[in-house]
């Protein structure tokens, strides 16, 4: 005998109060929490309930019955599908308050910190085309929004874009987006339409086949562009064509790669990335500075925001030139080059290898002589016996993933003792939790929000710690 599926109830008339985790917005329903997509703080709605958990449901809105005053017209047509821009139905403005609220809750709650009035969050110069990088994949099951055509051919069901919110197996077709300059679409639509008319197979992420994985754009403000195309298997007669058909329709590309990655999952950290076309990397400038970005390199996505980071980390380190610098998680050396110049010496330390190279390279590109770089987990070089082999730091600028860092760390620094610690996350909580273990010997003196994303929930933060 089959299970009845449960039916789930709807709450009519509730009112959306805030912003939430994961882009989401909540509402509060018999004393609990309900976590609710796409919706603006303001709306009143139909919530039908999806999921019921043991202290919070999740929802979507059935009927908008009041749209809130802060809501706008999403520029997008894929809105309400992707989840790459869940606030785009919220005015600019808004989203940077609620950025900057999320902010001092985090600080607040989870690090229940004592610091000093927040600077008002910097906005994006520009709220769309901000993107520098983006990634899409190929799929041979593409979400189907219109149902009313009948089963779709193999070629129909092909497409190129983003993986649904929480459905791995699926990707969103993109017909069009506004994270990247163009040629970014052009670019990706004919790579499609050309895929598609030769009959190349698009990856199947359930059993690992097909020939066509993923697509990386990227550009700078200087005009280069790069691509790279990650294929399944080693096919020139089915690569090399299209590769020639990419470089002729599109000359602007300056820099073309291919890696053949047979892994079960997309990353190309321990991949080898062949030059097909071009420069082997391409350039990005920084006041007086230029970087190279390889195939590898990361660099941070917005770079107009970026370049105003970057300033404000010098501005807050109010450097003299006579000190002893740590950059932490320092990339490809971006933050480390960038104030070499008023530092006495800057020792970077990064775990990826291939960026460390990247980070010396940047330095001899620039002249510039004054930087050291390691490669490794920071929880294993970042010691007293190297502290007293390089120097005690005066300052210190660390800028670590979203996890945040490792206690060994955070415990490593306190014993180091600098003046100063520049905190830089792309992760609040995180953060939080971190700079309350180091209040111990550190007060906040300053804290500035930085929105490199508009459109999403993320924030960037910055805070200047110094030493009691």
């Amino acid at each position: 005998m089959s299970r009845k599926r449960k039916i789930l109830p709807v709450f009519e008339n509730v009112e959306i109060l805030d912003t939430g985790s994961e882009g989401k917005a909540i509402a509060r329903v018999d004393n609990r929490v309900i976590f609710v997509p796409f919706a603006v703080p303001g709306d009143i709605c139909d919530i039908r309930v999806t999921n019921k958990k043991k202290s919070y449901m999740l929802g979507r809105i059935e009927k908008l019955r009041k749209a809130s005053e802060l809501r706008t017209e999403p520029r997008c047509k894929h809105f309400g599908l992707c989840g790459g821009c869940k606030w785009q139905n919220m005015q600019y403005r808004h989203q940077l308050r609620f950025k900057q609220k999320q902010v001092e809750d985090n600080f607040r709650r989870i690090g229940k910190l004592n610091f000093p009035s927040i600077r008002p969050i910097l906005a994006s110069p520009d709220i769309f085309h901000y993107r520098n990088k983006m990634e899409f994949t190929f799929s041979n099951r593409k979400w189907i929004t219109d149902t009313s055509g009948g089963r779709l051919s193999e070629d129909e069901m092909k497409g190129l874009g983003f993986h649904l919110p929480g459905m791995f197996s699926r990707i969103l077709d993109l017909d069009e987006c506004f994270l990247q300059d163009n040629p970014s679409n052009a670019i990706r639509l004919a790579i499609k339409e050309y895929a598609v008319r030769n009959k190349l197979s698009f990856y199947n992420v359930l059993d690992w086949t097909g020939f066509l994985r993923n697509l990386i754009i990227r550009n700078t403000s200087t005009g280069a562009l790069m691509l790279i195309i990650s294929v399944n298997e080693d096919r020139e007669e089915d690569l090399f064509p299209m590769l020639d058909f990419i470089k002729g329709h599109f000359p602007e590309i300056t820099s073309m790669h291919y890696v053949i990655n047979t892994k079960k999952n997309p990353d190309l950290s321990d991949q080898k990335i062949i030059l097909y076309h071009g420069a082997s990397y391409i350039r990005e400038t920084m006041e007086h500075l230029t970087f190279r970005i390889a195939p590898k390199s990361f660099f941070q996505t917005n770079y107009k925001q970026a370049l105003r980071m970057y300033q404000l980390t010098s501005e807050f380190a109010s450097l003299k030139g006579n000190e002893t610098v740590y950059d932490l998680y320092t990339g490809t050396g971006t933050i480390a080059n960038f104030i070499a110049g008023k530092a006495s010496r800057v020792v970077g330390i990064e775990y990826l290898e291939d960026a460390v190279r990247d980070a010396r390279e940047n330095s001899k590109l620039n002249g510039i002589t004054n930087t050291e770089f390691f490669a490794g987990d920071m929880s294993k070089i970042l010691t007293m016996d190297f502290i007293k082999q390089h120097g005690r730091p005066d300052i210190v600028i660390t800028d670590p993933p979203r996890a945040g860092m490792s206690p060994d760390v955070i415990h490593q620094l306190l014993l180091a003792a600098p003046e100063k610690i520049a905190y830089i996350s792309c992760n609040p909580a995180t953060q939080a939790r971190d700079l309350a273990l180091l209040s111990e010997c550190y007060e906040i003196k300053e804290v500035q929000p930085i929105d490199m994303f508009p459109h999403t929930q993320h924030v960037e933060n910055m805070a200047m710690l110094v030493r009691k």
